[in-house]
């Protein structure tokens, strides 16, 4: 049986819009919930996201509870990074989505579901995961796993340079905390542009170099970090849709 699915509009004080999103509940309420949000939620029924939860629930894990929160018309002010915009101005609400999140869609659904969510996770497809990303690395006492699909990790306060990539920065000043977990995905031919011309596509060396970061800080891959490069991958639902039944395996294991 496909999970159930309740779908909510909610005004966003924050956001000064109605905010859309989707609730999948999870067969089993009684075990100890783990909480999936992710962005980007319009997209999931396109790559059959309700039937990969059925899967898991009947195979593994039936307490997964997720959320889809659909993306607005302002998806490149929303997403991004909260304490920095990027070199073109873009993100500059990725603020007062963070505040959207914190103190609004997760006060909602603990209170319309009675639950606490001591375990919870967010993810994301490009803009998407980087947005989600930057708020686990920075709320880590609210999150524990970060998943991210292609996500735009060039996102820089400069257009040329590699080193000004702002949420590398983030992670190089930021500090250890043992029990944040990553999951990233990246494709072969998420894109084409190779910056340095080492023969390798920046989206892939984007990735690769932020979770040599996160090595650097203590995070061990295996443990604390997932990694799946797609070969011939692309920037697409296509590509994403066959990697989330590990993701979400993933999700509720790691």
């Amino acid at each position: 049986m496909l999970p159930r699915k309740e779908s909510f509009g909610q005004f966003s004080l924050f956001l000064q819009r109605e905010v859309s999103f989707d609730c999948y509940l999870p067969a089993n309420t009684r075990d100890v919930p783990h909480l999936l949000l992710l962005n980007d939620g319009q997209d999931l029924e396109q790559i059959g996201f309700p039937a990969m939860l059925e899967r898991l629930q009947n195979t593994s894990h039936p307490s997964l509870w997720a959320v889809a929160v659909h993306a607005g018309a302002q998806r490149l002010q929303e997403y991004g990074t909260a304490r920095h915009m990027d070199y073109q101005g873009r993100g500059g609400k990725a603020g007062l989505y963070t505040r959207f999140i914190l103190r609004e869609l997760l006060p909602f659904l603990q209170t319309r579901y009675h639950q606490q969510f001591p375990d919870k996770t967010f993810a994301g497809f490009s803009m998407g995961g980087l947005s989600a990303l930057d708020i686990v690395w920075n709320h880590p006492k609210e999150f524990h796993k970060a998943g991210v699909f292609s996500g735009s990790l060039w996102w820089r306060s400069n257009q040329e340079e590699a080193e000004h990539r702002i949420m590398h920065r983030q992670i190089r000043e930021g500090r250890f905390h043992p029990q944040l977990r990553f999951f990233f995905e990246a494709g072969t031919e998420d894109e084409q542009a190779d910056r340095n011309t080492n023969g390798v596509i920046d989206a892939v060396d984007d990735t690769e170099d932020l979770m040599t970061l996160l090595e650097e800080k203590g995070y061990e891959k295996g443990k604390h970090i997932q990694y799946t490069l797609v070969q011939g991958g692309k920037h697409d639902m296509a590509t994403w849709a066959g990697v989330m039944p590990s993701f979400l395996e993933w999700v509720v294991k790691a």
